[in-house]
């Protein structure tokens, strides 16, 4: 039979109820109660619960509904969606170009001061370099005289990195120290001669420094508001950072900006003065200065030689009792191998002691008796025993003896080790250093 056809168009939507409160027709199949009867169990597969096809109808009538509903309310938002998305795409776009032109403006304002502290910076090197002659020759020594104190430095250093026991106070360290102090020494004379006018030139390294940091800090700026406006949608190497959109709270504002570079400038201008000559005073401290430096250079370097000597003398004697002991240990490496040997030689015999022992356990009656045979297997097995014994003892002790020798050729080593790395701290590290000393006329003030 066709079911009837459910039309939608043009008609009232009908009162909808939910499947699960709709009414429930129950068929209960007839039973039988004679003798003969088998209906109850004829239908008990149809006693189910089943609703009814106008109730059927009517679910579909609320489906039907419910589709034409939703894809109405899809079709608006699709439109509102669209709408909303046209005017987005071109607020942004305006904002960006704004961005991008108010970016334009601040590389020209870091493009200014930028050049007006090269400038400066030019300016104050040139003034520092016209100071004098006879200074420049002070601050030549001085600076030979940071690489000398820097080379006896490391080689101190470097001599700390030297491992227990060779890590002694001895006649180096003094030399050293002595020579670390006769420099310092002479770098305190030197900074006093120059006096007012080494004073001032350091004030105007401090002001090119000052400069030099804003000009830099511009350099990097001018380079990120420059990448920051080459940005563009469709750029690789954009991506979010949530947390950015904010003000900084220590950010200045334009006003202070400039001030800052505008102070700068003006206290760099005021600290370009004339030297003082101190001709005569320099030639007697620098001509005593550039000896006494050599001099004490020399006495370190021999400490340096009479110390490797030492070490290497050590060494070799290290290394000679190194190859008694690997021999030994060689050997008594063979003699565990021998007593193993020999003990496991012992297991055949052993084996036919006690199975035939064990054997004679069955022997029947009175034939089980203690007879020579008996008394010599025991005696036997009792010197068998006796023997692994002593071959397991004397084993224990090679092994023990080994172990001796193993940690008596680890500490060797460690000691070689250790005066190993000792003379290349001594050879590679400070004597190797120790050849860009200054030499006299460096330390005299003049140039190569």
């Amino acid at each position: 039979m066709a079911l009837p056809r459910v039309l939608l168009t043009k008609e009232p939507a009908p009162q909808t109820v939910p499947i699960s409160q709709l009414p429930m027709k129950v068929y209960e199949a007839p039973l039988k109660t004679g003798p003969d009867s088998s209906s109850g169990l004829a239908t008990a597969g149809y006693r189910t619960a089943k609703y009814l096809p106008p109730e059927w109808h009517q679910t579909n009538c609320e489906l039907h509904h419910k589709a034409h509903i939703g894809c109405e309310q899809a079709e608006r938002n699709q439109d509102e969606s669209k709408e909303l998305a046209e005017h987005t795409a071109a607020a942004a776009m305006r904002a960006q170009q704004d961005s991008t032109t108010a970016l334009g403006l601040r590389l020209k304002d870091l493009h200014f001061w930028k050049s007006e502290l090269q400038k400066e910076i030019e300016d104050l090197d040139e003034e520092t370099r016209l100071l004098g002659e006879q200074k420049l020759r002070l601050e030549r020594s001085l600076d030979a005289t940071e690489l000398c104190y820097a080379i006896a430095n490391d080689n101190l250093q470097c001599r700390e990195r030297r491992q227990p026991p060779d890590l002694v106070s001895d006649e180096v360290e003094n030399e050293l120290l002595k020579e670390a102090e006769l420099i310092r020494s002479v770098q305190e004379l030197l900074k006093r001669t120059l006096g007012q006018a080494v004073n001032q030139m350091r004030l105007n390294r401090d002001h090119k420094e000052v400069c030099e940091m804003d000009w830099s800090d511009k350099v990097e700026t001018y380079n990120i508001d420059d990448k920051c406006g080459r940005y563009s949608n469709q750029s690789t190497n954009i991506q979010f950072h949530p947390t950015s959109m904010k003000y900084e709270e220590s950010a200045s504002t334009p006003e202070t900006w400039a001030k800052f570079s505008h102070d700068n400038i003006y206290r760099a201008e005021r600290e370009k003065l004339a030297s003082i000559s101190l001709r005569d005073l320099i030639d007697n401290i620098l001509h005593d200065v550039s000896e006494d430096l050599r001099r004490q250079c020399a006495a370190v370097n021999e400490a340096f030689a009479r110390y490797c000597e030492e070490l290497n003398d050590a060494k070799h004697k290290l290394e000679h009792h190194l190859g008694k002991v690997l021999k030994e240990i060689g050997n008594q490496e063979a003699n565990i191998a021998a007593l193993k040997q020999a003990i496991k030689d012992k297991e055949a015999p052993l084996k036919v002691l006690q199975t035939r022992l064990y054997d004679r356990s069955f022997r029947p009656n009175v034939e089980l008796c203690r007879d020579e045979a008996q008394f010599r297997l025991i005696s036997e097995g009792e010197a068998l025993m006796e023997s692994i014994k002593s071959l397991k003892k004397k084993l224990l002790e090679a092994e023990e003896s080994l172990r001796n020798l193993e940690d008596t050729r680890m500490d060797l080593e460690k000691d070689i080790a250790v005066k190993t790395n000792s003379i290349f701290i001594a050879r590679q590290k400070c004597m190797t250093h120790r050849t860009h000393y200054p030499p006299v006329f460096r330390l005299a003030g003049y140039l190569q």
